[in-house]
């Protein structure tokens, strides 16, 4: 993985994220923390026929964190809740050793925190309350 293009993309992501801040009559709903270093994220979702029609993030979180969220939330959106579950594992095995099974390419550029295991928590935390939106309907 080529240094420069990780952080360039994390710097692109983190300082204008896509996909931030709230979303207008969203399904289901999560939120996740990272006590380590303090990030709070949010990612409400907007599921349609079984899938994701929209996804946002909000909070105050690392540039890490907040790139992997920017990165996520463009990516989920059209696949069924399923697709999304096996993508998160997916991603949580690239964040922490490099080598995630059918990551899409536009998420590789992440795997680079694997070098820096105190940072894969904030990589990964987005992903983690993702999933637990899908499991957390609204109303």
């Amino acid at each position: 993985m080529d240094n420069e293009l990780y952080q360039a993309v994390l710097l692109q992501h983190s300082k204008k994220p896509r996909n931030f801040g709230p979303l207008e009559n969203p399904t289901h709903a999560a939120d996740g923390h990272n006590a380590l270093c303090g990030d709070e994220i949010s990612v409400a979702l907007r599921i349609e026929n079984g899938a994701v029609a929209e996804a946002k993030f909000s909070g105050s979180a690392c540039a890490i964190c907040t790139a992997s969220a920017s990165m996520m939330t463009g990516e989920v959106k059209g696949l069924t809740c399923s697709a999304v579950e096996t993508l998160a594992g997916n991603f949580r095995q690239l964040a922490k050793d490099g080598t995630g099974p059918d990551v899409p390419a536009k998420l590789q550029v992440l795997g680079g925190v694997h070098q820096f295991p105190q940072r894969v928590k904030c990589a990964v935390l987005p992903w983690e309350t993702l999933v637990s939106a899908l499991k957390s309907p609204l109303g």
